[in-house]
């Protein structure tokens, strides 16, 4: 049993999707006040699940089916707090999926801290990260290293990209939630320096959230409304992927991206900060570019690089799929996973 506290498809949804179909065994997502169209989303592609009204209606659910000894695989803060509430007072094996934490606000800081001491207690079995850079939180956090495992997300097999040809623009996108942690802001600040260089760069952001109306603002006065567009949350990211002819990630924060995994797999070169999990994937000039954290200035000579040299980006593209084929393959990673909880749930029952 899966518990998630969702407002929409985002990387850790798409994870959790391909998991519950890749990952062999029976999985139930439980859903935290999630919106209906995201519920119907897995229903649609065959994933059992429900939503839950609060922690008594989780409690109750999960007490009606406590005879098939299930095992509970939580995600994001609340789902973790639900779930450990739920096998701690059930007595039920716990995994804890960490995706990454945002701690910039008071509050966040303060459920990042909450979370690494609730993954301290006996409560829980197994604390899987997505990235060796929070496994290392976990362990600074005095985490007992036999409960840490570090397995990346991974892709499922898909096909071919074609890109568009004869453009005689380029094409530079920005794939995430308009949110502080994931830098638009930042984005914008490398961007638009660019386009006043380079008549023939234009730029999407693909994508809502709260910092939408501070953006356009930052793009009309930059007088590139044309070139630079907003055009929201994008339900097919395929049409894309032919257009684009590089991927910016400038998030402040960061686990294993699953639009980084996805734009190796369609051969779209991505420049990136170093953050998170970010380089244990990307090695810079060999497989994607790279700048240190928050250096727009950086960030914005790394693409402008990426730009004017098609050789490097035709060899960066090679690489970046070869190295998601082989590292972060989802069927050869859903195998870990279902030894990981086949050797839980035995633990748990001797």
């Amino acid at each position: 049993m899966h518990v998630l506290s969702s407002g929409g498809f985002y990387g850790a949804e798409r994870m959790l999707l391909d998991h519950c179909l890749a990952t062999p065994g029976q999985h139930q997502v439980l859903f935290l006040d999630a919106p209906p169209a995201l519920i119907e989303r897995f229903r649609e592609a065959g994933v059992d699940c429900r939503g839950c009204a609060g922690l008594a209606d989780l409690l109750r659910h999960v007490r009606q089916r406590r005879a098939e000894q299930p095992l509970l695989n939580t995600h994001n803060f609340k789902g973790l707090l639900f779930g450990w509430v739920a096998a701690t007072l059930l007595r039920l094996p716990l995994v804890i999926t960490q995706h990454g934490f945002t701690p910039r606000s008071r509050k966040q800081k303060f459920y990042t801290w909450l979370s690494l001491q609730l993954c301290r207690t006996a409560s829980v079995d197994r604390v899987v990260c997505v990235a060796e850079s929070i496994a290392a939180l976990h362990r600074k956090a005095s985490v007992r290293a036999e409960k840490l495992q570090v397995i990346p997300n991974g892709l499922p097999a898909a096909a071919a990209v074609v890109p568009e040809a004869g453009r005689q623009r380029w094409l530079v996108g920005y794939v995430g939630r308009l949110s502080s942690e994931k830098g638009p802001d930042l984005f914008l600040d490398a961007v638009i320096a660019l386009c006043h260089q380079h008549p023939q760069l234009d730029a999407v952001m693909l994508g809502d959230g709260p910092e939408h109306e501070a953006l356009q603002v930052r793009i009309d006065n930059a007088g590139l409304h044309m070139r630079i567009r907003l055009p929201g949350y994008q339900t097919a990211m395929q049409p894309w992927w032919q257009q684009l002819d590089a991927l910016v990630i400038s998030s402040r924060t960061e686990g294993t991206p699953m639009i980084l995994l996805e734009a190796m797999q369609a051969g779209v070169p991505v420049v990136a900060f170093a953050v998170g999990g970010i380089p244990d994937v990307l090695q810079d000039r060999h497989n994607g570019l790279l700048a240190p954290p928050t250096d727009t200035a950086a960030l914005a000579r790394q693409l402008d690089t990426l730009l004017a040299e098609p050789k490097l980006a035709a060899q960066l593209r090679d690489n970046a799929k070869r190295t998601q084929q082989e590292r972060y393959d989802l069927k050869a990673l859903a195998e870990r996973w279902s030894q990981l909880y086949i050797r839980t749930a035995r633990e748990a029952r001797a």
